[in-house]
C-alpha cells in the first residue's frame, strides 16, 4: 500500500494547494465543490451531488455494511494580514485532501469489495448545520460505520502520532437582546438601562453550577450597548454567550440554568429579553468498535509507537450529530498529530504537510477493515 500511496503523494500536494488557496465560508463552498466534482469524475468516479446544497458524496461497492467516510469543506471568516476574508485555519483543507487521497488510492489498489462506502463531502461544518443537512437528506440512515479526521494542535497531539477517537465537547452559542427604554441621561428614572440589565445578566452567569465531574464553562463574548452619544440612557444591548460542556447531558443542565437567569433579570428589571440559539453542537459519542478499527489501522500504518490514546477536548465538532441523531452508527474521529501551531483557527496556523499521507493511509485502512475488503 505504501509504494501505492507514493505514485500519488505528489498530485494530493497540489490537490491541497489548490484547496487552501479557494477558501469559501459554510454553504457558499461553490468552487470547491465544482473542484472536487470535477477531480473525482476525472478519475472515473460517478459524483452524486445535492439540489440546494454544496455537499456531495461518492459511492464505492454495494450491499452490506456502509462505511461512511466524512470530510468538512468550509472555512473560517476572518482578519488575515489586516484583510477580513475566508481562511481555511481549521484545516478543512487538509480534511478533504485526505479524503480525495482514500478514493485515490483505493483506484490504484486492486481491491476485492465487499459491502458499500459513501464518501461524504459535507459543507457547514463550521456553523453546525452541515451534519444536520445530510441527517435530512438521509445519507446516514443506513450507515453502519463512520469515520472522520480533524487535524489537532501541537497542544493535544505532537507531530507524527495518531490518535482513534476525539471526544469534542458541546458547545452552544446563545445570543441574548435586551430590550430597555431609552431617556436622557439627566433624567435616569424615566428610562430602563440596558447596560445595567445586561451587567447583571453576565454578573449572574457566573453564579452557573452544575456537576463539577463534568469540565463546563460559560463566558459572555460580546457585549454592545449605547451609541455615539454619551448622554442617552440605552435602551438596547445584545450580548453573546458562548457555552461549553463535556457532555450532551452537562449541555442540557447548563441551558436550564441559562434560561432560569435570564428570566429572573428580566423579572427583576421588568425589561424583555429575548434568548436565541444560534449555533447547537453535540459532544461526542465514540463507539468502541469503531475505534479499535482505528486503532489497528494506525498500528499497522505508522507503527504503535506513534499511536496515542483517545483525546479529550473543549472544542466542538458537528460530526457528531450524525451518532447522536442516529445512534445505531458506529463513528470514531482520527486525531492527526502534524505540529499544528499557533491554534486552531488562529489566522496564521500551519502544520506539517507531510502528514496527510499516513492520514491518507490510516483512512484507507480503515474503511477496508469495516468493509471486510481485502487487497488482492
Amino acid at each position: 500500500m505504501k509504494e501505492k500511496l507514493k505514485e500519488i503523494e505528489s498530485k494530493l500536494k497540489g490537490i491541497f494547494q489548490h484547496l487552501h488557496a479557494i477558501p469559501e465560508i459554510a454553504w457558499e463552498e461553490y468552487r470547491t465543490t465544482e473542484y472536487i466534482e470535477s477531480l473525482l469524475q476525472a478519475e472515473g468516479y460517478k459524483i452524486h451531488t445535492l439540489k440546494d446544497s454544496t455537499g456531495l458524496y461518492v459511492e464505492i461497492g454495494e450491499g452490506e455494511p456502509v462505511v461512511g467516510l466524512r470530510t468538512d469543506m468550509d472555512a473560517l471568516w476572518q482578519e488575515v494580514d489586516g484583510e477580513m476574508r475566508a481562511n481555511h485555519s481549521c484545516g478543512h483543507d487538509g480534511h478533504m485532501t485526505m479524503i480525495i487521497g482514500v478514493l485515490l488510492l483505493l483506484k490504484k489498489l486492486s481491491v476485492e469489495w465487499k459491502g458499500t462506502l459513501r464518501v461524504l463531502f459535507q459543507p457547514a461544518e463550521e456553523k453546525g448545520q452541515g451534519a444536520l443537512s445530510f441527517v435530512e437528506w438521509g445519507l446516514i440512515d443506513d450507515v453502519d460505520y463512520l469515520f472522520g479526521v480533524h487535524l489537532r494542535p501541537i497542544q493535544e497531539l505532537e507531530d507524527g502520532t495518531f490518535s482513534p477517537a476525539i471526544h469534542h465537547g458541546a458547545s452552544m452559542t446563545i445570543s441574548s437582546e435586551i430590550y430597555g427604554v431609552e431617556a436622557h441621561a439627566a433624567r435616569p428614572h424615566l428610562g430602563k438601562n440596558a447596560i445595567e440589565v445586561g451587567s447583571s445578566l453576565v454578573e449572574a452567569l457566573k453564579s452557573i453550577r452544575i456537576d463539577s465531574m463534568i469540565p463546563y464553562s460559560a463566558k459572555v463574548t460580546v457585549f454592545q450597548a449605547g451609541g455615539r452619544s454619551g448622554n442617552i440612557i440605552p435602551g438596547k444591548a445584545f450580548i453573546n454567550v458562548d457555552v461549553r460542556a463535556q457532555t450532551n447531558e452537562g449541555m442540557q443542565e447548563l441551558y436550564k440554568d441559562i434560561q432560569r437567569i435570564v428570566k429572573g433579570v428580566s423579572t427583576l428589571y421588568e425589561a424583555n429579553i429575548e434568548l436565541k440559539v444560534l449555533t447547537d453542537i453535540a459532544a461526542a459519542k465514540v463507539n468502541e468498535e469503531a475505534e479499535e478499527i482505528l486503532k489497528h489501522a494506525i498500528i499497522e500504518s505508522v507503527g504503535e509507537e506513534k499511536l496515542r490514546p483517545a483525546l479529550f477536548t473543549p472544542g466542538g465538532e458537528d460530526f457528531h450529530f450524525y451518532s447522536k441523531l442516529r445512534p445505531h452508527i458506529k463513528a470514531t474521529m482520527l486525531g492527526l498529530g502534524c505540529g499544528l501551531s499557533p491554534g486552531l483557527h488562529h489566522p496564521d496556523m500551519t502544520f506539517n504537510h507531510d502528514q496527510l499521507l499516513p492520514g491518507v493511509e490510516i483512512l484507507t485502512r480503515s474503511v477496508l477493515k469495516a468493509t471486510g475488503s481485502t487487497v488482492k
